[in-house]
């Protein structure tokens, strides 16, 4: 990282500080999730960047979309306290924990009717096969 005492960074310092590519921190940068300042064409990134990126990148594992991430990141830098940003973090936890819910229980419904396939193959598969008789035909004499 570049000085601790002006606390700023190059794109490549926060690329290797998150083991990302640069391309995805501009892709953060165009929507709205980081507003780095320029010195020439360079980008600068300050502390509230870097904190944002990580609060990004932990809304992503969380399966949060882009959207979310970037209102509560909003909320965050506009809130006065950490209430009104913590119950609006809560809705939306709350929220994507009963869509992995549904998600889970739509996989195991999936699952259940998969297996039940599967033992029908098997148990025809397992059936000995019918015998067929052919009956003779005038043409079977010659």
């Amino acid at each position: 990282m570049v000085s601790d005492s002006n606390k700023t960074f190059t794109i490549t310092d926060l690329a290797r500080e998150f083991g990302l590519t640069t391309r995805t921190i501009r892709f953060y940068e165009d929507h709205g999730l980081i507003s780095p300042t320029r010195k020439g064409r360079n980008r600068v990134y300050d502390k509230r960047d870097l904190v944002r990126l990580k609060l990004t990148l932990r809304g992503k594992r969380l399966g949060l979309p882009l959207t979310e991430i970037r209102e509560l990141l909003d909320i965050y830098d506009a809130a006065q306290d950490e209430g009104e940003q913590l119950v609006q973090f809560l809705a939306t936890l709350r929220k994507r924990r009963e869509a992995l819910e549904q998600q889970r229980e739509d996989i195991e419904a999936t699952l259940t009717e998969i297996r039940a396939f599967e033992a029908q193959c098997r148990k025809l598969l397992d059936a000995p096969a019918p015998r067929v008789t052919r009956r003779r035909t005038p043409a079977d004499s010659n």
